[in-house]
């Protein structure tokens, strides 16, 4: 779409330090993440030619883009409820707002989970394929993973256990669920427990922020989200209003004897 119409015409060796910011220019009206898209394919395709000594070195270098660090989006404890009494009515809606904000599962790997990767005897399940565009492959990372299922998430798979296919997700006659339905299921759902948030990842968001509220340690959290690396587990952990609101009120806590608030705090030395 975008590098064959600006450099199709071009050699590769032609492609210098001022081609790739007359790229940059020419993508101005896109947002800085496009622009680091394209920027990504054309380094590939350019360390590619080196691989295949069809250039003996980089003809350039390629530079992406400074991206703010954004704030991605999760369900606070009550929404997230709200949200999983409104999908309660369709038995597909409500596994997979679980499957997402219960064990943290992305919506390819929602999609690929098959009843053999749940183990109900051992409350937990098999994370080790993800389908994108009809094609399955190994999850985001490479690695498998196994989640422990909470209560709900496990009576939720019970109640909907099926024979008529393979996967946990399918549509009356067997099919697989694709990912635009899957989108459409948990937006329609989110619609009707009057929330703005209605993506699926969101939905992951919501798993790994719940975590840190309730105390997890970040690696815990890493490993359970299948992350390859810390910094990724922590741009999804996010804390609510509320919770902030009670960390400051520990500050508020009367100190007892022991030097601990009510709220168990230690009371720091005095220097």
């Amino acid at each position: 779409m975008h590098l064959l119409p600006l450099l199709g015409p071009k050699r590769l060796d032609a492609i210098t330090n001022a081609v790739v910011q007359s790229v940059k220019h020419s993508l101005r009206e896109r947002s800085p993440k496009t622009v680091n898209n394209v920027l990504t394919v054309l380094n590939k395709l350019l360390k590619t030619a080196v691989e295949w000594e069809e250039l003996d070195r980089m003809p350039c270098t390629i530079r992406l883009l400074r991206l703010p660090k954004s704030s991605a989006a999760f369900h606070d404890f009550d929404d997230y409820d709200r949200l999983v009494a409104a999908a309660k009515s369709d038995r597909n809606t409500h596994l997979i707002v679980l499957l997402g904000g219960d064990a943290g599962l992305r919506c390819g790997e929602m999609m690929a989970l098959e009843w053999s990767d749940v183990d109900l005897a051992k409350r937990q399940l098999r994370v080790e394929r993800s389908e994108r565009k009809g094609h399955v492959t190994a999850p985001k990372g490479g690695r498998l993973r196994f989640v422990p299922l909470t209560v709900r998430l496990a009576a939720a798979l019970r109640e909907s256990r099926h024979l008529k296919s393979d996967r946990v997700l399918s549509s009356a006659d067997g099919t697989p669920l694709t990912q635009r339905l899957v989108q459409g299921l948990v937006a329609r759902a989110a619609r009707r427990a009057n929330l703005r948030n209605q993506g699926v990842h969101v939905l992951r968001h919501t798993f790994c922020s719940h975590l840190a509220m309730r105390g997890a340690g970040a690696r815990a959290i890493q490993e359970l989200a299948g992350h390859q690396d810390l910094a990724t587990t922590q741009r999804c952990m996010h804390v609510s209003p509320a919770a902030v609101e009670n960390a400051i009120r520990l500050l508020d806590s009367p100190l007892t004897s022991t030097g601990r608030g009510d709220q168990g705090e230690t009371a720091p030395a005095v220097s």
